[in-house]
């Protein structure tokens, strides 16, 4: 694999700001292979991101930094480089659905997703048989026999100890409490349906199925407080005929969150997601 940095802005739009960017990559003898800019006219915000090949590069990834830092000060950026190198542990969530986790994790086990996967943890204990077969440490955490806020600080405990950069909820069916997802702010991501909020509680396909519709998705993004209304990275979307039967829909909308997740997963292990307000730049 291509060694690279990823230099990732975002900042207010103003004159100058390529130019002096670009600058300072042709000093540094940069090449760049892959250069994605978005200007928000509404917000006022320019958003980039470049991919630099190290072999010609004079720095280092901490001397890079440093290097950079007064141009970030004089454009008022928020940015971060990181190396592709440098693979993130990645720490999964699950619950008795298996379809997200499975794909993650053989996804991960191909070499499509590029990252470390430390743990499984998972609120029904017959999800060992996955993190066994792929030889990841599994952890089972009772949510039925013991308070919920003691069962989230061991989940917590568990994210702490294996120091996960990512955490993955793959269809994990509990709330996370605020506190938790304060702390996993832009670090935390989930899938759902795209029923909501028109299909709520039980049996969504079976109402979707029952009201008649003709297209159904999925929607990955961040986790926030606010519960299936973080920040959005990806979704998926497939066509209903009057033909499909309600179990047909479960079927076709499994594939569309497998989908939807494992995109949204590569896109921020590859540093392609800019989160801004409750909205997202995602240079796919």
């Amino acid at each position: 694999m291509q060694q690279t940095f990823r230099l990732v802005i975002d900042c207010p739009d103003q004159v100058g700001l390529v130019a002096a960017v670009s600058q300072f990559l042709a000093d540094q003898q940069a090449t760049i292979v892959e250069a994605s800019h978005h200007t928000d006219a509404k917000l006022g915000r320019f958003f980039m991101r470049h991919e630099i090949k190290t072999d010609t590069l004079k720095l280092t990834l901490e001397s890079f930094k440093q290097a950079f830092e007064p141009i970030a000060q004089q454009f008022s950026m928020k940015w971060k480089v990181s190396d592709s190198l440098q693979k993130q542990k990645v720490a999964l969530l699950a619950s008795h659905e298996s379809h997200c986790l499975i794909d993650i994790l053989h996804r991960w086990h191909s070499g499509e997703l590029d990252c470390e996967i430390p743990c499984i943890i998972a609120n029904h204990p017959q999800m060992k048989q996955f993190a066994d077969w792929y030889r990841v440490p599994f952890h089972w955490v009772d949510f039925k026999n013991q308070d919920k806020a003691v069962a989230f600080a061991q989940v917590e405990a568990l994210l702490e100890e294996y120091q996960a950069d990512l955490t993955v909820l793959a269809r994990f069916m509990q709330i996370v409490p605020d506190n938790l997802c304060q702390k996993l702010a832009g670090k935390a991501i989930n899938i759902h349906h795209s029923f909501l909020p028109s299909f709520a509680g039980a049996k969504p396909y079976q109402q979707a199925y029952d009201r008649g519709v003709k297209l159904i998705g999925a929607t990955c993004h961040y986790v926030t407080k606010d519960l299936d209304e973080g920040p959005i990275i990806e979704q998926e979307v497939i066509r209903i005929s009057h033909s499909d039967s309600a179990e047909d829909m479960v079927r076709k909308g499994k594939n569309c969150e497998k989908a939807a997740l494992a995109n949204g997963v590569r896109y921020h292990l590859q540093d392609r997601v800019i989160i801004h307000k409750n909205k997202t730049v995602v240079f796919a």
